[in-house]
């Protein structure tokens, strides 16, 4: 389409754009969390290019960032590592090549700032890109993690060290052997939907009195029990949702466990 542009954001022009969907600032709690940590880590390389139509408006965006700073327990300093994709809010923008220009734009920045290469983490189903788009531009897998995620990378210098998944992921999980715990952080706006309403159900309907904790830096996300890193769900030392949820689904899952 002729008029597809690819827009950097910057912390002055984001809250005129949105993120994920999320377009009003006033309204929306998720876009301003956003919003805010996204110019704290702008500084630290951190970018969003947006994919937009000057007919139908958003249509995509990739988040990409240093690997130092990955909101994901990840090893993959050295890379420029993936957060997210998506393209196609529409169905007319999918299927046109615009991923691949993305991931393409994101290639070529890592490869000005003399990265070792590009990682990211993919997942069959809601809330990761799968990884097919990636092996299509010559990403390999690197490492996994369980139940299903896989760490891909795509090399600049044969040599240096592979992005994998932090190794104390299963160990973490014991800091949270009792009881619900939530875990989030502000780089998925999504985390912040059901939140408050999961804690309320869990106190009112299987007496639980939920924890809730707010990552805040990177170092933090990845000493995450989950591959996901910015959201988790863990029940008695068990991760039982590894990204964000609606409540009738923490319903489902807390009945079955309690039979």
């Amino acid at each position: 389409m002729s008029d597809i542009e690819i827009i950097d954001l910057t912390p002055d022009n984001i809250a005129d754009y949105g993120v994920c969907g999320y377009k009003d600032v006033r309204k929306h709690l998720e876009l301003r969390n956003k919003i805010n940590w996204f110019n704290r880590y702008y500084p630290k390389g951190l970018r969003i290019k947006v994919l937009f139509s000057g007919s139908a408006g958003y249509q995509g965006m990739l988040e990409y960032i240093p690997g130092k700073y990955a909101h994901r327990p990840v090893d993959a300093d050295g890379y420029m590592f993936i957060h997210c994709i998506f393209v196609g809010f529409r169905n007319e923008f999918k299927g046109k090549g615009y991923a691949s220009t993305l991931i393409n734009a994101c290639i070529a920045d890592a490869k000005l700032a003399d990265m070792d290469g590009v990682a990211v983490v993919t997942r069959k189903g809601p809330f990761m890109a799968n990884k097919e788009i990636f092996v299509k531009q010559g990403f390999i897998v690197t490492d996994t993690a369980a139940p299903d995620f896989e760490m891909l990378g795509l090399k600049f210098h044969l040599n240096a060290p592979d992005p994998k998944f932090k190794q104390n992921l299963a160990k973490n999980v014991e800091k949270y052997p009792y009881g619900l715990t939530v875990l989030r952080s502000a780089q998925c706006p999504y985390t912040e939907k059901n939140v408050a309403t999961i804690m309320e159900t869990a106190k009112n309907k299987y007496g639980l009195n939920a924890r809730l904790v707010d990552l805040k830096e990177a170092a933090d996300v990845q000493e995450s029990p989950c591959a996901f890193g910015t959201f988790c769900i863990v029940y008695n030392g068990e991760v039982i949702s590894h990204h964000p949820i609606s409540n009738k689904r923490f319903e489902n899952i807390m009945n079955k466990m309690k039979k």
